[in-house]
């Protein structure tokens, strides 16, 4: 079984940063692939920055250039630095994992990112 946590999220005026962060442990072996998805009220969720296990990288459109995924294979844990936020940044933001060899990947609880105007 895996589990996954996320941690980071809050209230920030907009302009401002937060760095989400999301460990995963368990039984991992070896993971392909560390995402954020982020789904906002009324909306579908969407992905927000990806980032294999040879470090490419992956960003929706609407977060290039302001967020930055990272991950740190001996922690098994991935990070989401935001900066330059807004209003439209608000959403819940969640954390998957995918395993090696698994069908299904793993979802974290979520974690409220909201930014005020």
């Amino acid at each position: 079984q895996v589990h996954v946590v996320e941690s980071g999220g809050g209230l920030v005026q907009t302009g401002g940063s937060l760095r989400l962060s999301c460990a995963a442990s368990g039984s991992i072996g070896s993971i392909r692939v560390m995402a954020w998805y982020r789904q906002a009220p009324g909306k579908q969720r969407e992905l927000a920055a990806s980032i294999t296990s040879d470090g490419s990288t992956n960003y929706g459109d609407s977060v290039k250039g302001r967020f930055t995924v990272s991950r740190d294979n001996a922690k098994n844990t991935v990070y989401l630095q935001m900066n330059s936020l807004n209003p439209e940044d608000t959403a819940v933001y969640y954390c998957y994992v995918k395993i090696i060899g698994h069908i299904r990947g793993t979802w974290g609880q979520g974690t409220q990112v909201t930014v005020s105007s």
